[in-house]
């Protein structure tokens, strides 16, 4: 494998100004989020990397669990503003949302199909959960912001629905599923054309570190069967949780 170096980075950056001077050519006035991004990208990406260098030495549990932790929470409040900061009580929602379905994802993973030698192995345990919580963070956070609007676009409908005798869950049972629906488009997407019109960060970084292709397809085959499960478990999660918030306990509609 071709280690890369600062100076190899710092030639890099190259490819940003060039993107930069594309930007004021066009005029499209982004000049100074393309500099907000890459100095986000640098500073976040090494303190990452020394971070989870020591982690990887250490290869200590609570310190494994204390970087998942703080993801987790990132992930959670990251969706929380994308769907709607006035909704006091989705905070809790979308982490236990985000928690659950971590945990039953990793736990059958690891013990099922990778196996490793202890379950905290922070080379399979790290990166399988920072995979598994971006993309459920997304898939959440498409189908809460979906459910929110609809509930909040069509209240005269659920209303008439109510009025009728329609429980809640029937009531808004259209706008869930469509908003379910939504959080799996890009899993459902990627997984169309994985291998034939992208290669997926995980196995080109594979197979840029020099591991057999076939190993680095099969990997990727089971990160895409883990998106799946995962994103369509959070995005049922999430949307349940938004339900009960729209309604009090006489099942009639609330409007935050």
């Amino acid at each position: 494998m071709i280690e890369l170096g600062l100076m190899q980075i710092a030639l890099s950056l190259g490819l940003m100004v060039a993107a930069i001077a594309l930007v004021r050519w066009q005029k499209l006035g982004l000049e100074l989020s393309l500099l907000n991004a890459t100095a986000r990208t640098v500073v976040q990406l090494l303190a990452v990397g020394y971070v989870l260098a020591i982690v990887f030495t250490w290869r200590n549990p609570y310190s494994v669990i204390a970087v998942i932790l703080v993801m987790l929470a990132i992930a959670t409040v990251v969706a929380r503003n994308r769907i709607d900061k006035r909704l006091s009580r989705l905070l809790p929602i979308l982490a236990g949302s985000l928690l659950t379905t971590l945990v039953l994802t990793l736990v059958y993973t690891l013990s099922a199909v990778i196996r490793p030698e202890v379950w905290y192995e922070p080379r399979y345990l790290i990166p399988l959960a920072g995979i598994v919580l971006g993309n459920a963070m997304t898939a959440a956070t498409i189908a809460g912001d979906r459910l929110v609007t609809s509930l909040k676009r069509h209240p005269q409908v659920i209303e008439t629905h109510l009025s009728l005798g329609a429980s809640p869950q029937q009531a808004i049972a259209a706008y869930r599923r469509e908003a379910i629906k939504a959080g799996l488009i890009p899993t459902l997407n990627a997984m169309m054309v994985v291998g034939i019109v992208k290669l997926p960060g995980i196995i080109t970084g594979q197979l840029l570190s020099g591991a057999d292709p076939l190993n680095a397809a099969l990997y990727q085959m089971l990160i895409m069967f883990m998106l799946a499960f995962a994103d369509l478990l959070a995005a049922i999660l999430v949307t349940a949780g938004i339900q009960r918030l729209f309604f009090n306990d006489a099942e009639q509609l609330v409007l935050p």
